[in-house]
């Protein structure tokens, strides 16, 4: 008995939102804060018309009569202006257009990180350039790099080999790149820091 009482609730509870959903009524839901429609409580605000035409001021319930005449929304535009500024628009639209573009702009942004490579003082030549190429690659993305020569053992004997190969690699990307940090000597690593060039304007 009380599953069908539950039952019978539900259906009139789905009986009184469909008769009160009103098909022409094409606005959008206002957003909880969002400075639109029944939102916006100004005693007097500037209208925009939706073609970008000045429409005059009125009072904020006024110009939400109006958008509600051209089926659109009424979006505050500058809350602070005197008086407050208000565009008539299609306010998903706005968000969606302004959403795509906020997007794409984080998508042009890239944050440079810092990349290492390895080498050791006996790489081949053929090894080295392969490493090049994939520091070729940082640079061009944007990204700085840091050159390690790792010496082990006997090798930090000779530190000059060392010395000797990071110029080499310095010299195979000193087209695309600058010495952002020079040469210095941590423990058995021999470091640089090797940055984008900077492009002429």
């Amino acid at each position: 008995m009380v599953r069908n009482c539950r039952t019978i609730f539900y259906r009139n509870r789905r009986k009184r939102t469909i008769a009160n959903f009103n098909p022409r009524d094409n606005r959008r839901p206002e957003k909880k804060n969002d400075p639109i429609n029944e939102n916006i409580r100004y005693p007097e605000v500037l209208v925009i018309g939706p073609e970008g035409e000045q429409l005059g001021k009125m009072s904020s319930k006024a110009a939400n009569e109006l958008a509600a005449r051209y089926d659109l929304d009424l979006f505050c535009v500058a809350p602070n202006a005197n008086p407050p500024v208000c565009k008539i628009l299609n306010y998903g639209k706005y968000r969606f257009e302004k959403q795509k573009a906020e997007k794409e702009k984080r998508k042009s942004q890239h944050n440079a990180e810092l990349k290492q490579v390895q080498l050791t003082p006996q790489i081949g030549q053929h090894d080295l350039e392969t490493k090049a190429r994939h520091a070729r690659g940082f640079l061009e993305h944007g990204d700085r790099v840091q050159v390690c020569v790792v010496f082990r053992g006997r090798q930090m004997s000779h530190q000059e080999l060392g010395e000797e190969l990071m110029q080499r690699f310095v010299n195979l990307l000193a087209d695309i790149s600058q010495v952002d940090k020079p040469p210095y000597w941590e423990g058995k690593w021999y470091n640089s820091i090797l940055a984008p060039k900077k492009k002429k304007q």
